[in-house]
């Protein structure tokens, strides 16, 4: 009976080790597998901070979009009060009427020659 059970004992002991071989396996794939994820929350953290500085910088683009459509639409305001300002009255648009001779002719425009 006693070899019996020192066999049991060494079945036992044996079992033991391997279950403490494959434990001691698991925990170094996860060891590594926490490192990888570690690496892959600080690639993604430097990305967001690539992303939110992306996303400053966009909308910065946007307000100076926004402010030279401003400015653009307040230089055709401009031209436009310019251009009517330097536009010559309609009256003188006109080509001046033509003088009529004392025969009927029209002989160009009225010149005043009193001097």
């Amino acid at each position: 009976m006693g070899q019996l059970q020192m066999q049991q004992a060494q079945r036992n002991a044996e079992q033991a080790e391997q279950r403490a071989r494959a434990l001691q396996t698991q925990a170094r794939a996860a060891q590594q597998e926490a490192v990888q994820a570690q690496s892959n929350a600080r690639e993604l953290q430097t990305s967001s901070v690539q992303a939110r500085g992306d996303a400053d910088s966009a909308r910065r683009n946007v307000s100076t979009l926004q402010s030279v459509g401003e400015v653009n639409t307040q230089l055709g305001a401009l031209r436009e009060q310019i251009a009517n300002v330097l536009a010559p009255p309609a009256a003188e648009t006109e080509a001046p009427a033509a003088y009529t001779n004392a025969e009927g002719q029209a002989t160009g425009t009225l010149i005043n020659v009193t001097a």
